[in-house]
């Protein structure tokens, strides 16, 4: 249970809002209920504050082949599921390998052995880290290693 004032009461979000304050809710500081009944969430995706490293495997640089994200000390694959140039883009600027020449599916790379951890990857295509696109929680997925995604970047990996 929480203390000091509560601030909000009768919170009814759609999912949509941006913001907690963008939901509808009773007036600022105005409410009908005590500490007992405090809120609190459970997040399930990727903290954007603990950027997730990642690596390009199987293919002829740092900055072709399948994907793999590394999560809890172990490297493992990403789902091809809505894989596209979007994701592609932020790879490739994550890497520093420059702009995404492709997006590929179907284990191009070859099958990766360890956890699928990521999945449902949705990407504007504009974010800096891979950790910053919505996706489903880490390894809950609905796909094996064929089809593991993989991307081509147009440049060298930018020295670390």
């Amino acid at each position: 249970q929480g203390h000091g004032p509560v601030w909000l009461d009768g919170v009814n979000c759609s999912g949509t809002e941006e913001s907690l304050a963008k939901c509808p809710a009773g007036p600022w500081g105005v409410h009908a209920c005590g500490h007992a009944e405090d809120a609190a969430v459970v997040c399930s995706g990727i903290p954007q504050s603990h950027p997730t490293e990642l690596r390009l495997v199987n293919g002829s640089s740092p900055c072709v082949g399948r994907v793999e994200v590394l999560h809890e000390r172990r490297w493992g694959s990403v789902c091809d599921h809505g894989w596209g140039m979007e994701e592609a883009q932020v790879v490739c600027r994550q890497l520093g390998c420059g702009p995404a020449l492709s997006a590929l599916g179907r284990a191009q790379f070859g099958q990766g052995h360890d956890p699928i951890w990521m999945d449902g990857v949705e990407c504007a295509g504009t974010e800096d880290l891979l950790s910053a696109c919505p996706a489903k929680p880490w390894g809950a997925h609905g796909c094996t290693h064929s089809e593991d995604a993989a991307v081509v970047c147009s440049g060298n990996a930018r020295a670390a």
